[in-house]
Parts: C-alpha cells; sequence; structure tokens
C-alpha cells in the first residue's frame, strides 16, 4: 500500500491547508513523487510544498484564483509542464461565505458559484483535454458537501454551488468514461479544519472553544476528520477503486433522510 502512488502525477486545488493539505501528504506516503498544490496563499504554499519536497518528492505550489477561468487554464497547463502528465485531479477550493435566500446578493451568488461550480469546471475540463490529447487515464475527484442534499439556510448559494458540481461529476464521468478518465464525488460533513474555524470566528462569533461543543453533540463525538477523508480521496485516485466513476459518497455522521427516533 505504500507505493500505490508511485505512478501518480497529482494536482489539487485548495491544496495548502485542511483537507487539501491532508490528500497531499496522503499521496506523497503512499509513493506519489511528483504534487502540484494550489490555492490563493503564496507563502503557505510555498512553504507547504517545500515541507512536502522531501526523499525524492517534487513539490510545486501555484498561486490561482478559482474564480478566474484564464488563471485556472494557466494553473493546469503549468502543472502539466512541470508533471508531464497530470494523472490524478481534486477540486478541493472552496468559497464557503455564508448567505440565505433572504439576504443572498448577486454579487455573492456569483462569487460563490465562480470559485465553487464555474472554476472546477473548467478546470476538469482543461485537465481531461490534456489527459485525452495525451492519450492516457486519469482520475478526478470533486470535493462537495453534505449539504447538496438541503443545507442550513444560511448556505443557499454554497448548496447551490456545490449541487452543481455534483451534476458536474455525474455528467463529466458520463462523457469521460470512453477516455479512461474516472470522475467521482465526496459529499463532506462538518469537517474539523483551519477554514471551518475561520469561518466560525468570522460568520457565527465562535469562541475558542466552539470545537469542543461542536463535537460534544456529534453521534461519534467528533467532526469528520481531514485524514479520514483523504483515505477515501487517495483510494478513488488509485487503481484499487478500478472501473468506479460518476459515484457520490456521503461521508458524514448524519444519515440524509433520517428523524429523531421518537419511540419512547
Amino acid at each position: 500500500m505504500q507505493n500505490i502512488h508511485r505512478d501518480t502525477r497529482a494536482l489539487i486545488t485548495g491544496g495548502t491547508q485542511g483537507l487539501g493539505l491532508s490528500i497531499a501528504r496522503q499521496l506523497v506516503e503512499e509513493g506519489c513523487r511528483q504534487i502540484v498544490i494550489a490555492g490563493r496563499n503564496a507563502e503557505r504554499g510555498v512553504s507547504v510544498a517545500a515541507d512536502l519536497s522531501k526523499n525524492g518528492v517534487e513539490a510545486r505550489f501555484l498561486a490561482v484564483d478559482m474564480g478566474d477561468v484564464d488563471a485556472i487554464r494557466a494553473m493546469v497547463n503549468d502543472a502539466h509542464s512541470s508533471m508531464e502528465k497530470i494523472t490524478a485531479f481534486v477540486n478541493g477550493a472552496a468559497n464557503t461565505d455564508r448567505g440565505s435566500i433572504l439576504d443572498t446578493t448577486p454579487a455573492m451568488w456569483d462569487a460563490i458559484m465562480d470559485v465553487n461550480a464555474k472554476g472546477p469546471f473548467f478546470a476538469l475540463q482543461r485537465v481531461a483535454q490534456l489527459a485525452v490529447d495525451g492519450a492516457y487515464t486519469a482520475s478526478v475527484v470533486n470535493i462537495l458537501s453534505a449539504v447538496v442534499h438541503c443545507g442550513l439556510p444560511f448556505l443557499a448559494p454554497y448548496a447551490a454551488s456545490k449541487s452543481a458540481l455534483l451534476n458536474i461529476t455525474k455528467n463529466s464521468a458520463h462523457a469521460l468514461a470512453q477516455h479512461g478518465i474516472r470522475v467521482n464525488g465526496i459529499n463532506v460533513g462538518w469537517m474539523d479544519t483551519p477554514g471551518e474555524d475561520a469561518i466560525q470566528r468570522k460568520w457565527h462569533g465562535a469562541g475558542d472553544d466552539w470545537l469542543e461543543r461542536a463535537e460534544a453533540r456529534m453521534p461519534f463525538g467528533m467532526l469528520v476528520k481531514p485524514d479520514h477523508v483523504a483515505g477515501l480521496v487517495s483510494y478513488l485516485l488509485g487503481p484499487a477503486s478500478g472501473v468506479v466513476t460518476g459515484s457520490i459518497i456521503d461521508f458524514d455522521q448524519q444519515v440524509v433522510g433520517a428523524y429523531p427516533d421518537t419511540n419512547e
């Protein structure tokens, strides 16, 4: 299992922290020796790439605004040129700003949809075009969210954007199967990440104990952990997942469609 990704050449957006960084570390631990992480924070990205670049690993950071299609295409082209191919791609970047049906502005809608749906669509498009042109196979994982099933009121545009990406996942999986390109998605539940910590403090006035309080209410006593999800991403990107494509996997402890037990 330590070398299942020895032939993997990976590109991960949102790869400088949280789930994206956990995925990058997982792939490296399992043999990946060429990896590109992309994100907005150049200082953090350069530091993460340097930390990954040990024991023969060649890791690079590329700055990208996932709301800018031209920048996205340039980022994919750059990653492809440096590694000669992209066999594993993770759409992990996301805008998680809040907004409800009552207060979401057109500007907020566009900002969230551009980063969470439009950007990933055209990133995937370019990765697929290069794979088809190069006649090599590839595997893609789109990071979705449990909110695709409905979501909380204050996540209206975010839920809409992830629902759009869910459809993109299935549609592209169908279109690209004939080229040996697999596309799958993971509906991640409430997850313990640096980004979530910042969101809780910015939007919900959370204090230093918010995580402890939140986890105390969870069935398994924890929020979803990035390292757990990274293991599934690695599996879907690797050869062990075989022909699996177009699958959407719920990764959460809340069972969709279930209601509290009232049989007292």
